[in-house]
């Protein structure tokens, strides 16, 4: 009887915990939009227009970030078919269904210019460091 009533208890106990893990790993993971920025179509440009491009490119980032929208932006270190990632978060004003991020995608100007194009994937991870909800603190 003692072993049938311990079964019993060690597996209500497994249970249990399991349960709250899984509750707690549910309220602690987000989803954000993981956003590979690759070489577009139209890399032809001159200098001159492509620093133009880079230039509005690098102030949408800015922009977007600003308003809580780009968690994290930046270039790979190598010359691959990876140029580049950003990754959005998901419950930002025009940033939670895909159709919303990829409008946001072409106030890039190095995408609406051909230079960049995007792969976009949901991604999940908890929400630490900069991925805290919100916009930027300023300092």
């Amino acid at each position: 009887m003692k072993k049938i009533i311990f079964f019993s208890l060690a597996i209500f106990l497994v249970a249990t915990q399991q349960s709250f893990s899984q509750q707690k790993t549910e309220e602690q993971i987000k989803q954000y939009w993981f956003v590979m920025l690759t070489k577009g179509r139209n890399r032809t440009q001159d200098s001159a227009t492509a620093a133009k491009i880079q230039e509005g490119h690098l102030a949408n980032i800015r922009r977007l970030y600003n308003e809580g929208k780009m968690k994290v932006a930046g270039p790979f270190g190598d010359d691959g078919e990876w140029l580049s990632i950003f990754i959005f978060d998901a419950s930002a004003e025009g940033c939670k269904t895909k159709e919303e991020l990829e409008k946001i995608l072409t106030t890039d100007p190095a995408i609406a210019a051909g230079r960049l194009n995007y792969e976009l994937h949901p991604w999940w991870t908890m929400p630490e460091g900069s991925f805290k909800p919100g916009k930027p603190d300023k300092k």
